[in-house]
């Protein structure tokens, strides 16, 4: 299977979408440097998951420090044609933190643990096999 991504202009970022339960779609910047996947609390209050289920919290180091973040499992996530159920992502607060940003988080490398993939970044497509 072999999917097309966007490019943002200034950094380059891969630009993926998701979605979350069948119904709601968030665009992520893809990070095969990120351990883990990580959603904007913002984002996923917004789609209806209630902030206090958190089944957990773990720091995580960043390129600027140490951070806490709370783990919350989402019932179906799926991108890139791929589909993980009771899936695992970190929570973080980016407008309390000053993060601003068009996308509402990352996906990390967890999301793609145990799938061989490319990335062609002269033809903007990430094949998985």
């Amino acid at each position: 299977m072999t999917y097309k991504f966007r490019r943002e202009s200034e950094s380059g970022l891969i630009l993926v979408n998701i979605e979350i339960d069948d119904r709601y779609e968030l665009k992520m910047i893809l990070d095969t440097g990120a351990t883990n996947t990580t959603i904007d609390s913002n984002a996923l209050y917004l789609l209806g998951y209630d902030l206090k289920d958190n089944i957990g919290t773990v720091e995580i180091e960043t390129a600027n420090g140490i951070i806490e973040t709370e783990i919350f499992e989402v019932n179906v996530f799926s991108s890139l044609g791929l589909t993980k159920e009771k899936f695992q992502v970190q929570v973080y607060d980016f407008l309390a933190h000053g993060i601003y940003s068009d996308y509402n988080g990352l996906l990390g490398i967890d999301f793609l643990e145990g799938i061989k993939f490319c990335i062609d970044t002269r033809e903007n497509t990430i094949s998985i096999s």
